[in-house]
């Protein structure tokens, strides 16, 4: 069920109709409203640029997430790989000691 949040960036209200809790929307509008302020009042440009400016920022900062995320999930799947490799050695090292216990019991029975 969609939920519906006023949320006030820089001054005006807007109305968030999301599946996401209304804190979480919360969230997003002051992270929004706060970037935005940042713009605008370290430039000197007019609302409408300052929000074109915000979502560029906010897409820069979603890419270079997304890259990082990448770079993660390579990294997990390199340990994850190495894991199994390293599981499987195990395994086999403990198949040879116990081929090797065999071998001892049939010479010390013997």
């Amino acid at each position: 069920m969609a939920n519906r949040v006023v949320v006030t960036i820089c001054g005006e209200d807007y109305t968030f109709v999301a599946e996401e809790s209304t804190s979480y929307m919360q969230k997003v509008g002051a992270y929004v409203g706060d970037k935005m302020t940042e713009i605008l009042n370290g430039a000197k440009v007019g609302r409408t640029d300052a929000a074109v400016l915000t979502a560029a920022n906010i897409a820069d900062e979603l890419f270079k997430s997304q890259a990082a995320a990448e770079q993660l999930r390579s990294q997990i799947k390199g340990y994850l790989d190495e894991a199994g490799k390293a599981q499987a050695e195990v395994s086999e090292l403990k198949r040879e000691i116990f081929r090797l216990q065999q071998k001892l019991d049939g010479r010390n029975h013997g």
